[in-house]
């Protein structure tokens, strides 16, 4: 089974017959240990730090069928190497565009992924006012008035100011779920000007190219959004599907690994750029996010066992549904 690859240090990749080497350098030149992995096993490639590769091997990756996705060193996502969308279909793209086009289609979709968000959200808090005897009942109160007006917005950009208190009073809560080890002290980023900050950026990233390695393996066309406005050189969509899983996938894993004391104070540092993660701590935190997206739920609809990487795709293949008129597009709603 093909599986997400993670490069978490500066090196060399390279092509021997159908399986890629990886050689870690360090800062003096000196190679580390080779990886090998086999093409068939990799569905996509993660890369934080300086990656030398020549355009041949692009060129076989290409045809692999395996994207590519780079964080820099200040754990920014900076892009993608996408093959050829093998998937596109014209009467796809050509349905996707009008439900962009045509404002009373596009805000349909626009609520929908609000509405999955802020849900997902509620689920969080809920969770956690219940193990904090009631500290978060006030946010959760004033969350459940702003998703009741969410059907009656009347465009998308009324409808992110909705978004956005919705995420403002939800981070405000995050003080009272990890107590006095981090504190968030408002959302910052681009840099990040603390540890838990550094931790949600990090994270929304991983999720973010997450969204965008499923939507390739669908019909979507991942340029054209709907509450995201799609913009020159990102994939829009892949952000509005990102908003339904952070909560899940990103924020409960926050709170998991600060809680069991995974994430310390001492696993980051200050620099003029902003608070980053030290490499062993992001090493962890890349790995604690692997293992929670090959985690399983047992699907109401489906009656089995799936991942949380395979409800992403699920999520894609919904919205392709309702973009051929065959059903109504619903959000995941997490109900655990």
């Amino acid at each position: 089974m093909k599986q997400t690859k993670y490069l978490m240090n500066p090196g060399r990749l390279s092509r021997q017959d159908h399986t890629l080497k990886f050689t870690p350098v360090d800062e003096a030149g000196n190679e580390g240990q080779p990886r090998f992995l086999p093409v068939e096993q990799v569905s996509d490639l993660y890369v934080f730090g300086s990656l030398d590769a020549n355009s041949a091997l692009y060129n076989f990756l290409g045809k692999e069928g395996i994207a590519v996705h780079f964080f820099d060193y200040y754990e920014h996502y900076t892009g993608s190497f996408m093959p050829r969308e093998y998937l596109l279909a014209g009467k796809m793209q050509v349905e996707q565009t009008k439900h962009y086009t045509f404002p009373k289609k596009r805000i349909v979709l626009a609520r929908a992924f609000v509405e999955g968000a802020a849900t997902n959200i509620l689920r969080v808090l809920k969770y956690y006012d219940n193990r904090k005897t009631g500290s978060l009942a006030d946010a959760i109160a004033t969350i459940e008035q702003l998703m009741a007006s969410i059907p009656l917005v009347p465009d998308v950009p009324t409808l992110m100011g909705i978004e956005g208190n919705i995420r403002q009073i939800y981070y405000r809560c995050f003080d009272a779920i990890l107590g006095e080890t981090f504190c968030l002290d408002g959302r910052s980023k681009r840099p990040p000007q603390n540890e838990l900050n550094a931790m949600i950026s990090l994270g929304n990233m991983l999720c973010y190219s997450a969204c965008l390695g499923m939507i390739y393996h669908t019909q979507l066309n991942p340029t054209i959004s709907y509450l995201h406005e799609p913009g020159a050189r990102r994939y829009s969509l892949a952000l509005d599907m990102a908003e339904i899983f952070k909560p899940i996938l990103i924020d409960r894993l926050i709170f998991r690994m600060v809680n069991k004391r995974q994430l310390q104070p001492s696993d980051f540092r200050m620099e003029v750029e902003g608070c980053l993660m030290k490499e062993s701590a992001r090493k962890r935190f890349v790995q604690e996010f692997d293992a929670s997206l090959k985690e399983t739920i047992k699907h109401r609809s489906l009656g089995r066992s799936v991942s949380y990487k395979h409800l992403i795709k699920l999520e894609c293949y919904k919205l392709q549904r309702h973009l051929l008129g065959i059903d109504a597009y619903k959000p995941f709603k997490a109900w655990w």
